[in-house]
């Protein structure tokens, strides 16, 4: 923020302008991805405690207490990743692709979550995770052509994006297969 003297109506007025900055838009974009986790670990928490409980699950599962904070960290990175792309400004043309392939992700993101707990579909969740999977890197390729910093942030989220596809076609195959 800053004081400015504007002439407003033939008189010198100081008036207070908010200048976009970088920091606004991160922390807006933080405040939404945490704000999308929220809600879909809303629809996860009471799957977990008891349906998901009863499930053969892959070897390689990690423990319950694990994915909340690794989707913490994920959130947040994902957050500043698309705050660092949003404060090039929506008049860009590759900015505005680079969103909307951001916003149809976490649209998807929020979809497996209601699809394999909330619907409790392991199936279902699967073809979800598969489509996520394939946007993710579609957002990944459209952050790097605005901001390679902001790629790079999505990294992790792809990495367990595709663990969490492996975890999922593992469940399907012991207990649905």
């Amino acid at each position: 923020m800053l004081w400015v003297e504007k002439n407003i109506g033939g008189r010198n007025c100081v008036v207070l302008c908010m200048k976009k900055n970088m920091y606004f838009t991160i922390a807006a974009a933080v405040l939404l991805c945490l704000g999308i986790g929220f809600l879909t670990g809303q629809v996860t928490q009471m799957s977990v405690k008891t349906w998901y409980t009863t499930l053969e699950k892959p070897f390689f599962t990690p423990p319950n207490w694990l994915f909340a904070p690794v989707w913490t960290l994920l959130y947040l990175m994902m957050g500043v990743a698309t705050g660092r792309i949003w404060y090039r400004g929506l008049q860009n043309k590759k900015v505005k692709t680079a969103l909307y392939f951001f916003g149809l992700q976490i649209l998807f993101n929020g979809l497996w979550s209601l699809v394999f707990f909330g619907l409790r579909n392991p199936k279902g969740g699967m073809l979800v995770i598969v489509i996520l999977f394939f946007l993710i890197l579609k957002t990944v390729r459209n952050f790097n052509r605005v901001d390679r910093l902001a790629a790079l942030l999505l990294y992790p989220y792809l990495l367990w994006v595709g663990y969490a596809s492996l975890l999922n076609g593992g469940i399907v195959v012991l207990n649905f297969a």
